[in-house]
């Protein structure tokens, strides 16, 4: 009997051939927007992909298959997040997916929340590792030997280098991160993020660790990215709402597109030579 992520190969290969997908791109709420840069592009609602999880937002999600910088990029616009449903397996089939398509890597991008006084709202960090306290992981219930997942390089440094450069080149500055995953979809307590602080993160988020794992998983190398939209709850004086956040990601977009299309061409110029 064929997997969810083998029924949707199908789908996906009735649409654009045997063309090679070069990597995978996951954009969460505020950042959809940088699907709309793909050229070349066609769309498959989730709606028509078994085991696609809706996001909870309302938003139109879809898988967008196209052309970034110089890459063939399938990717996720909209995604389901563990605090949506309580389902830590929601990215599982779209991961699965891409590692089916011959994708080698893929690009996780998130709303952040910065703990650290020297990381402000509007800046790009490379993730570096993450923390993830919650006792929750999408590979609890599977049988087998694959379920022990290797996570001492769960970040690829070599992603992240190739990363830097793109940004250099473009003039933009970055920070790296450790990132705590804290699944909301409350918002962090001032004593949470002292927490967080203690422990040695610089950002706080909702997504990326559950993917990253599943990632890792499928034989999918990780480069992670947050977009800080956010100071912590204790180094602010407003009120946080998702609102703001929303429009903060909205406002970063077109901005991270650009950064992002120049990484692909790097990225795909150099895994295309040592194929």
């Amino acid at each position: 009997m064929q997997s969810d992520a083998e029924k949707c190969v199908e789908i996906v290969r009735s649409q654009i051939g045997d063309a090679r997908i070069d990597v995978g791109l996951v954009l969460g709420a505020g950042l959809t927007a940088i699907a709309d840069q793909v050229t070349q592009a066609i769309a498959i609602p989730y709606d028509q992909l078994p085991g696609f999880a809706p996001p909870a937002g309302g938003e139109e999600a879809a898988l967008v298959i196209g052309i970034l910088g110089s890459a063939r990029v399938a990717i996720f616009r909209g995604r389901a997040n563990y605090n949506d449903a309580g389902d830590m397996n929601a990215m599982r089939v779209p991961l699965e997916l891409l590692s089916l398509l011959g994708a080698k890597c893929v690009v996780l991008t998130s709303a952040a929340g910065s703990v650290s006084k020297d990381i402000n709202p509007g800046t790009l960090v490379t993730i570096t590792d993450h923390i993830n306290l919650t006792g929750l992981n999408p590979l609890i219930g599977e049988t087998g030997r694959e379920r022990f997942v290797d996570m001492s390089d769960a970040y690829d440094r070599h992603l992240q280098e190739r990363f830097a450069i793109a940004t250099g080149q473009l003039g933009r500055r970055t920070h790296e991160a450790v990132y705590m995953w804290l699944p909301g979809p409350s918002f962090e307590t001032a004593a949470e993020i002292r927490a967080a602080q203690t422990l040695g993160a610089q950002v706080v988020g909702m997504a990326i660790v559950p993917e990253t794992i599943l990632a890792r998983r499928f034989g999918l190398r990780v480069l992670a990215l947050g977009m800080v939209t956010n100071l912590a709850a204790g180094l602010r004086g407003e009120t946080l709402t998702q609102e703001a956040r929303m429009r903060a990601g909205v406002a970063a977009a077109s901005s991270m597109a650009r950064v992002l299309a120049k990484f692909f061409e790097i990225w795909v110029v150099e895994s295309r030579m040592i194929r």
